[in-house]
């Protein structure tokens, strides 16, 4: 059934005012080291500028709660419901996703006018408005908006490396480092009946619900992400030039783009491009920044194969969200010292072999919120985790991303599941 607003009140965080403040405060500061400049441009479809997200994700209260609930509120800029609209069709046109690098206006001063302008208008709804459909509406909105802050970092790395001066986002402190790698092992999952998606127990996103029965076999999951050293072995081993590894898509991809190594890595394969800048790469690190074509034939090199989503909750529901995400400030995957199941969340999103689709019973949200997720369930792949640009809070075992299988400018990563031996 679709998310109870009052329920999922019912778990939210008890100053909303607070938690609205510091979200918001959040993205301007991850702003704090770039210049206008930087902020205008777009690379790729999938990159979006940093003054986009700033704006768009004003535009989202705005549009969804200030326009519908507070009285006499008036709109900053008539146009901006066209500027900043990304996909919502039910609320009208919207300025060409490919198009929004053209924008030098308005300018980065005027879009945090903007923000100003919405958050001093939110501040008074929120002091006189207590109602739990106003909680729910904001709850979405600031996970709407810790999704662009990992946005932001992802699109302005790909912005910054696409520059031939590679610049640094910040003086990033440099992640631990392993001597040896941990031992890649194999936990042995009973499988069963289990229940997997969220329940009315605190805020989740559409495509959680409902919470629903699902029969698992035995399997086995790598108790940590595959290394940067382990992926060099696959390349080593013509892993890119054997098509026997390869999805018929995926080997399409790779004739058309001729990629033979992760993104960000050089060509001699000894540094990445990282938010901290050029790097010498971290043998034992996670590998990151590969697509599902990519993850795929690693796995079936390896003798394995990618873990479904249902078995991937199933193995982190009883686990604390505790790990590398983008609290920690290293912005960056680090090596696991962990023998145990680790990694799990944080570091990288792992993909899954599991098609993006609506679990049964799924309804999406009532009216034009229910473009958010429901109306791309079709030709994504699911992927679970987070990253070491995921605020932490953000996170959860039901938490359900979902991308393109040929994207690889998110921090993507592996981890093998296996069926048990006969």
């Amino acid at each position: 059934m679709t998310p109870n607003p009052k329920s999922a009140a019912a778990g939210s965080i008890a100053s909303l005012d607070d938690h609205y403040l510091r979200v918001r405060s959040r993205s301007l500061q991850l702003c704090e080291t770039l210049d206008p400049e930087d902020c205008l441009v777009q690379t790729i479809p999938s990159v979006s500028p940093t003054k986009w997200h700033l704006a768009h994700t004003a535009w989202f209260f705005e549009q969804f709660i200030l326009v519908e609930r507070a009285a006499g509120y008036r709109v900053f800029h008539q146009r901006f419901d066209y500027l900043f609209n990304s996909y919502y069709y039910t609320k009208g046109q919207m300025h060409p996703r490919h198009a929004r690098g053209l924008l030098s206006r308005p300018t980065l001063a005027e879009i945090r006018n903007y923000r100003e302008h919405v958050d001093t208008a939110m501040e008074q709804l929120l002091g006189s408005d207590d109602s739990a459909e106003l909680r729910f509406l904001v709850e979405l909105g600031l996970n709407h908006e810790q999704q662009h802050q990992e946005l932001m970092l992802t699109d302005i790395k790909h912005v910054l490396f696409s520059n031939p001066l590679h610049p640094a986002f910040a003086e990033l402190p440099m992640p631990p480092t392993q001597e040896h790698a941990v031992p890649l092992q194999f936990a042995e999952l009973q499988g069963g009946i289990n229940q997997v998606g969220a329940d009315d127990a605190g805020f989740a996103f559409d495509n959680e619900h409902p919470r629903h029965r699902i029969l698992l076999e035995p399997f086995q999951l790598a108790q940590r992400l595959i290394t940067n050293n382990e992926y060099l072995e696959f390349m080593g081993s013509g892993g890119y030039a054997d098509p026997r590894h390869w999805l018929a898509d995926g080997w399409a991809w790779l004739q058309e783009t001729g990629t033979d190594r992760p993104m960000y890595w050089s060509e001699d394969r000894q540094t990445e491009f990282t938010l901290g800048g050029m790097r010498p790469l971290d043998q034992h690190a996670p590998v990151c920044h590969l697509n599902y074509y990519e993850a795929d034939a690693y796995a079936r090199w390896a003798d394995a194969r990618l873990p479904t989503e249902a078995e991937w909750e199933s193995a982190a529901a009883a686990l604390p969200i505790a790990g590398n995400t983008a609290d920690a400030g290293f912005f960056q995957p680090q090596a696991s010292g962990d023998s145990g199941l680790s990694q799990i969340y944080g570091d990288t999103w792992e993909w899954t072999s599991s098609a993006y689709a609506p679990y049964p019973g799924f309804e999406p949200l009532a009216g034009s919120l229910g473009e958010y997720n429901g109306k791309f369930m079709a030709n994504q792949m699911v992927c679970r985790g987070g990253s070491c640009v995921t605020p932490a809070d953000h996170l959860r075992a039901t938490y359900r991303n979902f991308f393109y299988p040929h994207e690889r400018w998110q921090f993507f990563g592996i981890r093998l599941a296996k069926n048990p031996q006969r």
